[in-house]
């Protein structure tokens, strides 16, 4: 058996008889704004694997005032629903154990869509 190279068709638009050649498709083009329309945050391994945070939630806080609290779900993710994004200023997010035990405390800085707590 012989193995056929593939080949791959240029992109011809309708009715133009003009061959146009893309090096990045539309849809990443045409991208104005976030991605993420609320604040998210993944807790990852320092390999980068998220850990099981079941039961786990997260708090953030400015000027010492509580503004959200959510939970995990089991995959290290947080969303919280009343934070849009780009967020206009900083936070901390304090991660919390099942039994309310804090786990970590970090600076979230203003302008972001997702955050990472890494280890």
């Amino acid at each position: 058996m012989v193995a056929a190279t593939r080949v791959k068709p240029k992109y011809k638009a309708t009715g133009t008889g003009k061959v146009i050649k893309r090096s990045v498709p539309l849809n990443l083009i045409k991208q104005a704004g976030p991605i993420f329309s609320r604040l998210t945050v993944v807790w990852v391994a320092a390999n980068g694997v998220p850990f099981d945070t079941t039961g786990f939630f997260a708090q953030l806080v400015r000027n010492n005032r509580i503004v959200a609290t959510a939970a995990f779900d089991r995959f290290g993710v947080v969303r919280f629903d009343n934070i849009r994004t780009l967020t206009d200023v900083s936070y901390t997010i304090r991660t919390f154990s099942p039994n309310g035990v804090l786990f970590r405390s970090r600076f979230i800085p203003a302008g972001v869509e997702t955050f990472a707590i890494i280890g």
